[in-house]
């Protein structure tokens, strides 16, 4: 396979293995003067994990921050480009940003409960997005969501008790039920795991693999070895552009840019 030129992101070519969930074409981000992504364009399958690496100031929790218009929120922030969830232009003015975000959902870095009770913070989604008729039918979608991130049979007789007085790990876990509790059809996690110990860390790209089933799962990660553990296709940018894109298996062992083998084996990051 030829070598790229700079700033060149490789194209696949094979044949599709899964469906595309969102597509992202010429994507470019600004925050005020600083242009910070770069004509990114890569597409998410469905029902696979697609790991973001790079080094730090990058770009990718940038970009991962597009697909669900969460740089909205940021003052100055222009987002330029098209992104698309099955289809539909999620930058379209007929869009409300607020119901994206029940379709893509997003878990942060550091785990941030809502300072209220395990069963509150995992209906606050389904409440808010009127997706319960009942009590009955938001305590069925709070105890699916528990039981999918893998934290029911820990938090089944609390959850009365304050989400905040979890450990780091069951934080983060309640966290993704939160997130998926809405039915989203796309998962964002942005290192999700950094702050959590080994143990923690194993329970949650455990998760991950599990989630994969039923999502679509865009991580960022630092961990290299996260993302050749946990993904299917990988992402590797560097100083705001997307410079090589394939499948995890292959980038991890054969990369087609030299910055990607240099990053890779540690030349630099």
């Amino acid at each position: 396979m030829t070598m790229l030129q700079p700033d060149e992101a490789e194209t696949e070519t094979e044949a599709p293995t899964a469906e595309l969930k969102m597509t992202a074409r010429d994507v470019d981000v600004f925050y005020g003067t600083n242009h910070a992504i770069k004509s990114i364009s890569v597409d998410i399958p469905d029902k696979t994990v697609t790991a973001f690496i790079g080094p730090s100031g990058c770009g990718k929790t940038t970009f991962l921050r597009c697909l669900n218009r969460m740089n909205d929120t940021i003052r100055n922030c222009r987002v330029t480009g098209e992104i698309r969830l099955d289809g539909e232009d999620i930058y379209g003015r007929d869009i409300d940003p607020v119901q994206l975000r029940a379709r893509v959902g997003m878990v942060f870095q550091k785990p941030n409960p809502f300072p209220k009770s395990i069963y509150d913070n995992v209906a606050y989604g389904p409440r808010i997005h009127g997706l319960a008729g009942t009590r009955a039918e938001l305590d069925e979608i709070v105890e699916r969501a528990l039981t999918r991130a893998a934290l029911w049979q820990e938090v089944r007789d609390r959850l009365d008790a304050p989400g905040t007085g979890l450990s780091g790990g069951q934080q983060q876990r309640l966290c993704i039920a939160r997130a998926i509790a809405t039915a989203p059809e796309v998962l964002l996690m942005d290192e999700p795991c950094s702050a959590l110990d080994l143990i923690a860390t194993a329970q949650i790209e455990e998760l991950i693999d599990e989630l994969r089933e039923s999502y679509s799962v865009v991580i960022v990660t630092h961990s290299m070895q996260q993302a050749a553990r946990v993904s299917q296709k990988t992402a590797f940018f560097h100083l705001g552009v997307l410079v090589e894109y394939g499948e995890t298996s292959r980038m991890f062992t054969n990369p087609s840019d030299q910055r990607t083998q240099d990053y890779i084996t540690g030349r630099f990051g």
